[in-house]
């Protein structure tokens, strides 16, 4: 697991809280809308349904409130820009969990308004400092809060592309999603010889060689707020992401398709 860099971003506390509850809440209006032939749809994720991935998407945000619940840890153990290297390892598990939600009999709308109710309590009374125990360690509220908003609009993406639907991406998440994975791409591949920008989100500086210090960067990449996530995420590769340019790409260093995706 790539180091964490000294100095992470910070993010608006209040900001990243209402982000989280209003993107659940589009996916709670747009699931709650979906049909039976919906629900049975595929996914993009393996061999999941629409009713899996929906599944999926309520317990990563109930997981907030059942973090809490745990007694406290000691110390935090992930840092917030170590969290998207320790995901992959939980796949199995996540599939597994997911799997057994599905099964246990209890409806989508239920699922959704008891987890609503649960994000709710938790917001109104835990402070982003208290620790709180998650699958990949023990680590801050308000970290985890942000690796929510990650959560939610890739799979709000998933959601999208598997139904048709065109549910919103709230700003606030889109926003704290992009600038997380642009930062873990600057930790994966430290250095400063390719700028990347996501207007109007991030730009940040990674992959070892010379360092731009004024002037128009020699190496650069800029694509928009979906694609990076769809790229950072493993939903599309660099070469169909180039050649449909939604990616543009100027420089000999500016190929990143060795160190993407950042997490999967």
């Amino acid at each position: 697991m790539p180091p964490a860099r000294k100095r992470a971003r910070s993010y608006d506390s209040a900001r990243t809280r209402a982000a989280v509850v209003a993107q659940f809440d589009h996916v709670r209006a747009g699931v709650g809308a979906l049909t039976p032939d919906q629900l049975e749809l595929p996914t993009r994720l393996g061999d999941w349904t629409v009713r899996e991935l929906a599944v999926h998407i309520a317990m990563t945000v109930g997981a907030v409130a059942r973090a809490v619940g745990l007694p406290e840890p000691a110390e935090a153990e992930v840092r917030l820009l170590q969290w998207p290297f320790t995901t992959a390892a939980w796949a199995d598990a996540v599939d597994e969990g997911v799997r057994a939600a599905s099964l246990a009999g209890e409806g989508l709308v239920e699922l959704y308004d008891r987890t609503a109710a649960d994000l709710a309590g938790v917001l109104a009374g835990a402070s982003d400092d208290r620790l709180v125990q998650t699958r990949q360690g023990a680590m801050r509220l308000g970290d985890q809060l942000v690796t929510r908003t990650v959560e939610l609009i890739v799979h709000t993406d998933d959601m999208n592309d598997a139904t048709g639907l065109d549910l919103p991406y709230e700003r606030q998440a889109l926003a704290a999603c992009v600038r997380l994975l642009a930062d873990a791409l600057a930790v994966k591949a430290p250095g400063g010889s390719v700028e990347v920008r996501i207007p109007p989100y991030a730009v940040v500086q990674c992959v070892e060689g010379p360092r731009h210090t004024r002037g128009t960067p020699p190496n650069v990449v800029e694509t928009d707020s979906l694609t990076w996530i769809r790229l950072a995420t493993g939903r599309v590769g660099w070469d169909a992401a180039r050649s449909s340019a939604a990616v543009s790409a100027s420089g000999e260093r500016s190929d990143l398709s060795g160190v993407l995706p950042v997490m999967s």
